[in-house]
C-alpha cells in the first residue's frame, strides 16, 4: 500500500527531531570530578582536570610578582563557559571565590587589578588550603593545594640500597618507623622493609649489622636500650620476609651518633635513624 506524501513526510520529521534530541543529550564525559569542596562556577564546562597526592605550585603573594610555594594534594583544572551562558567578569568570578574562602576564615593573598588573577588561603584542619585563580570571564584556570607533608612510600629502592652499601659500607634509612619511645614498628614501614628483604635476599653473600639510632630526648641510657630494641625488631622483622638471620647482627648506639643538631625538630628526625652497616 502507497503511503501519502504527507504522511511519508512527517515521518522523516519526527526521525529528525528524535535524532536532534538525541544528539543534543549526548556529551562527552567531563575529563575529572570538580574538587569536593570548590564547586566550579555556574555556567562553565570542564575541560581539563588533574589531581595528585603531593605537587607543588608557585602562588604569586604580590604585585611584583613574588610567589610562595605550597606543596601537598592538588588539583587542577581549566573550565570555559557554556555556548549561550552568560557572560561574567573576571571580578565577578574572583570576588565569588573570594566569598567562599573568607567566610571559612581565610582571605585574598593577591588579587590583579583587574582580577584576572587572584591568590586565596583559607586554613584547613591542621593545614591550608590554596588555591590560583585565572579567569577573563570566558574561562577560568584554577589550581587548589592543600598542605600536607608527603607520605614517604619507598625511601630506596633494592638497587639503590645495594649501590649505597657497595659506595659506602652502610645504608642509612629513615623510613623504618617505630611508636614514640616504643620498639614496635609502624605499618607505614612495609615498603621500606620490604625492598630491605628483596636487597639483602639478592645478596646473600653479605652480612650487616642492624645499628638503632635515637634522638636526644630522654635519659641516655633509656635511649640505649630503645635504640637496641628496635634494632632487634627490624631484625625480626626481616627473617619474617625470608632474610637468613644469620646474615644479621644488631646493636644500639642511644643518642651517642647524632647526624644533624637535636635543637631542631628537623634535627631530631634525621637521628632517629636506622644503619646497616656491612660487616
Amino acid at each position: 500500500m502507497t503511503r501519502p506524501r504527507g504522511m511519508c513526510l512527517v515521518f522523516v520529521m519526527c526521525a529528525v527531531v528524535l535524532l536532534g534530541y538525541a544528539v543534543a543529550a549526548y556529551q562527552d564525559p567531563e575529563p575529572a570530578k570538580d574538587h569536593p569542596s570548590v564547586p566550579r562556577f555556574p555556567g562553565m564546562l570542564m575541560s581539563s582536570g588533574t589531581s595528585a597526592d603531593f605537587n607543588g605550585y608557585e602562588f604569586q603573594v604580590s604585585s611584583d610578582s613574588a610567589t610562595k610555594r605550597v606543596e601537598g594534594r592538588s588539583w587542577e583544572f581549566e573550565y570555559n563557559l557554556k555556548e549561550g551562558a552568560r557572560h561574567p567578569s573576571a571580578l565577578e568570578i574572583a570576588r565569588n571565590y573570594a566569598a567562599q574562602f573568607t567566610s571559612r576564615g581565610g582571605k585574598v593573598i593577591y588579587q590583579a587589578s583587574d582580577a584576572a588573577v587572584t591568590t586565596l588561603m583559607m586554613p584547613l584542619g591542621g593545614g591550608e588550603r590554596w588555591m590560583h585563580l585565572q579567569t577573563n570571564g570566558d574561562s577560568i584556570v584554577m589550581v587548589i593545594i592543600e598542605t600536607a607533608a608527603m607520605v614517604q612510600k619507598v625511601e630506596f629502592s633494592a638497587d639503590e640500597m645495594a649501590a649505597q652499601a657497595a659506595a659506602t659500607g652502610k645504608i642509612v634509612l629513615h623510613g623504618i618507623l617505630f611508636d614514640t619511645a616504643k620498639s614496635d614498628i609502624k605499618a607505614e614501614s612495609g615498603p621500606a622493609l620490604d625492598e630491605v628483604a628483596a636487597m639483602l635476599k639478592s645478596n646473600a653473600a653479605l652480612k650487616f649489622r642492624i645499628d638503632g639510632h635515637t634522638d636526644n630526648v630522654g635519659a641516655k641510657a633509656a635511649n640505649l636500650v630503645l635504640s637496641k630494641a628496635r634494632a632487634a625488631s627490624v631484625k625480626a622483622a626481616l627473617v619474617l620476609r625470608g632474610v637468613d638471620a644469620a646474615l644479621l647482627t644488631t646493636d644500639g648506639l642511644g643518642d651517642t651518633k647524632p647526624v644533624a643538631d637535636n635543637a631542631t625538630e628537623d634535627g631530631r628526625r634525621q637521628n632517629r635513624r636506622v644503619e646497616l652497616v656491612k660487616q
